[in-house]
């Protein structure tokens, strides 16, 4: 079936084409897009996405994305897409790319789906580390958790209890952890 397929795609031929092949991947074999994203999956990053959003876009501190291409790296290409991002202003001098953004974002939020294995949630996030991102949030619809990564300093996990903060990244940004899940239970 095309779920279990794979194409590989040069990022030149991406960024020419609104159709690539689905699922897609860059020439390196990292996941850039996958099947369709499942109901959970998809409540708990619009969840994210909006909260962050009115905040963000009330200060004018910058943009937040939803399944936005950032190139990490090249030779070979990574393209990464987190489920939701935030790039600030200062960065943002020319607007948004009208391709993929040649940077890491300084947020990048991943929210695990049922077929997403730890392991590649951990690939992804040190991706996004390597590459200059400040900060990778795991939301763990599964487990009800939140991974704070940071660039520097200690990794938090949070639960449904706790209050989710974006440190100096997104300065002011608070959000109860249970707000995220919602009453959707995997």
């Amino acid at each position: 079936s095309l779920l279990n397929q794979v194409f590989s795609v040069s990022l030149p031929a991406l960024t020419q084409t609104d159709k690539p092949p689905t699922p897609w991947r860059t020439l390196c074999d990292a996941p850039l897009d996958g099947a369709s994203v499942v109901g959970v999956h998809g409540s708990v990053g619009s969840r994210f996405d909006r909260r962050l959003g009115v905040f963000v876009e009330t200060h004018d501190l910058g943009e937040v994305m939803i399944e936005t291409g950032f190139i990490l790296a090249t030779d070979p290409d990574t393209v990464r897409a987190p489920d939701v991002s935030f790039v600030r202003k200062d960065r943002l001098s020319d607007g948004p790319a009208a391709g993929f953004f040649p940077f890491a974002p300084d947020l990048a939020v991943e929210v695990v789906s049922p077929n997403d294995r730890y392991t590649e949630v951990a690939e992804k996030t040190a991706e996004y580390l390597a590459a200059g991102t400040r900060l990778v949030v795991v939301v763990d619809p599964r487990t009800r958790t939140i991974t704070k990564h940071p660039a520097q300093g200690e990794t938090t996990r949070l639960g449904e209890g706790d209050t989710l903060t974006l440190d100096d990244v997104v300065p002011g940004f608070e959000c109860a952890a249970a707000d995220l899940f919602g009453r959707w239970r995997l």
